[in-house]
């Protein structure tokens, strides 16, 4: 998890940013044993797999989000006007994610045949965690960046990834050519 964080506050570059994206593992975590218990399922090998990819998936959703709603941030929008817009924004794709990824593991959940034993505890854990990572992400993240989040609307460090245009290459974009001269 330490890795984790670290590259978080590396490709962020604020501790505080890096902290918010990371808090969507403890409760993707939460959901993961949550499901886990309710199969009766024990802890084991092959679900602490699944959790490290369930990790993946939650820290990559929240920052989506939170890298949206800073480039809305820095395009001009006021705080609160950009974390409406960013969660807005980004519903469709980390609902999607989510539902994809979980779709996808129903198969080994509810495996039967050879090898079930050890893919039915990956794919509970990963099913069950992103239902809660993807609430928490959608919810709660917005609503700790509103909190907690960084107050300054310039961006970090290579920040211009967050957008498809770099600032420079947006004004130009908007900014009429001049007539040539004759």
């Amino acid at each position: 998890f330490f890795l984790i964080f670290l590259l978080l506050y590396t490709a962020l570059g604020s501790p505080r940013d890096a902290l918010l994206v990371f808090s969507a593992v403890p409760l993707a975590l939460t959901g993961g044993i949550a499901t886990l218990w309710l199969r009766g399922m024990p802890l084991s090998v092959s679900a602490a797999v699944g959790f490290i990819a369930l990790s993946g998936v939650a820290v990559l959703n929240g920052l989506v989000m939170l890298n949206h709603i800073k480039a809305l941030r820095h395009e001009g929008l006021g705080r609160e006007e950009a974390i409406l817009r960013g969660a807005m924004d980004r519903l469709r794709p980390v609902a999607m994610t989510a539902l994809v990824a979980s779709l996808g593991f129903v198969p080994m959940a509810i495996a039967t045949g050879a090898g079930a034993e050890v893919q039915k505890p990956i794919a509970t854990v990963v099913i069950g965690g992103l239902i809660t990572a993807t609430l928490l992400t959608l919810m709660v993240l917005p609503a700790l960046y509103a909190r907690f989040g960084s107050i300054d609307a310039a961006p970090p460090e290579g920040a211009e990834r967050a957008s498809t245009l770099k600032p420079e290459m947006r004004r130009r974009a908007r900014a009429p050519e001049p007539a040539p001269a004759k």
